[in-house]
């Protein structure tokens, strides 16, 4: 509770609505009672939303009378209220709502065993983090539209028109809760910029460690092979989840964001579905037990994680590394907030 007090009076000085949920508190009371069956009832009878909070209890992007069937089953005890995994602030600007899941600062183990006799980049060593937030999901298309009025993705009805000068274009639907694509550095820049401008708070670039220890599940680490899960097909679209890897077949290229399983923060698609940009300039870790690394001061390269839709599961493991020209666009590479306690 006090850890959550605490994130409600971080954002208050942004001037953003924060919230976090306890499952099958629709009006929002911080307890599951008869009341909040009423205001499902008013809702799905009335459409009235004015008591309601946290309707969608099943978590399937819906209100429907499911949500009802699970709030019964909590009230009966067949199922059990649990708080979120961790602190959840939302944030609403132009009309798009999402969240950043506040990852609770601790030490772990970044990378991955050294071999004998073999120099390794992604060489394992101890990492100390304070306390930040992270988004929940990847930044859709439909949140980059609300705050840079256009949308520069690849998978976006019939796709950017720069990238298809040089490419066969097709039809591939609207669907703006797809991870927003086709964006370098500059680009995120300019829409945290802007974003920040509009909302009056920090957001930025997560840094590696940053993002490594959010995908294993920060504090709450499970240890799994994968960000959430040990079978990938639960957690990760990637090329033998995604319904197709025909060229312009429908399903082809990444997938709506939180519709797989999340990790033990509660944070979604940290494998696969899009690779993710990082802020950290591509590098051999350091050998020293590190504090808030932020990667070496130059490079010609930036760090890019997670996988994505078109790889294989190897890619979507909370450790692997990978790197692009930071200046280059493509078709599955997006963005990931994160801000500063």
């Amino acid at each position: 509770m006090k850890k959550f007090l605490l994130a409600l009076l971080a954002i208050a000085a942004c001037n953003i609505a924060a919230s976090a949920a306890i499952k099958g508190d629709v009006d929002g009371d911080g307890e599951v009672t008869s009341g909040d069956v009423t205001v499902l009832y008013n809702y799905l009878l009335m459409s009235d939303d004015s008591s309601m909070v946290n309707g969608d209890v099943d978590g399937d992007g819906e209100i429907t009378s499911g949500d009802l069937t699970v709030v019964y089953n909590i009230l009966l005890g067949v199922d059990t209220p649990v708080e979120p995994p961790a602190p959840v602030i939302e944030f609403t600007v132009n009309g798009v709502t999402f969240k950043m899941v506040e990852v609770e600062g601790g030490t772990f183990v970044m990378g991955t065993p050294s071999q004998e006799g073999v120099v390794n980049p992604t060489a394992a060593h101890d990492v100390t983090l304070t306390t930040y937030c992270i988004g929940q999901t990847e930044v859709t298309q439909e949140l980059w539209v609300a705050v840079m009025g256009y949308n520069p993705s690849y998978f976006n009805e019939k796709g950017n028109p720069d990238y298809y000068s040089y490419h066969e274009q097709y039809e591939c639907g609207i669907n703006l809760q797809r991870p927003v694509d086709y964006i370098n550095i500059a680009d995120c820049e300019a829409f945290i910029a802007k974003l920040n401008e509009l909302t009056g708070c920090t957001f930025r670039i997560p840094t590696e460690a940053e993002w490594e220890f959010a995908a294993r599940g920060g504090n709450l680490s499970q240890g799994y092979t994968y960000p959430g899960s040990n079978n990938v097909d639960e957690v990760a679209w990637y090329r033998e989840t995604i319904p197709t890897m025909v060229l312009g077949g429908e399903g082809w290229g990444p997938q709506s964001v939180a519709t797989l399983l999340p990790n033990e923060l509660g944070i979604y698609d940290m494998g696969g579905n899009d690779e993710e940009w990082c802020n950290d300039w591509y590098g051999n870790y350091p050998a020293d037990p590190v504090t808030n690394p932020t990667g070496p001061a130059t490079g010609n390269y930036r760090v890019t994680r997670g996988g994505k839709w078109n790889s294989y599961a190897i890619s979507c493991t909370p450790q692997l590394r990978a790197f692009n020209n930071a200046a280059v666009r493509g078709n599955s590479r997006t963005l990931r907030l994160a801000m500063t306690k």
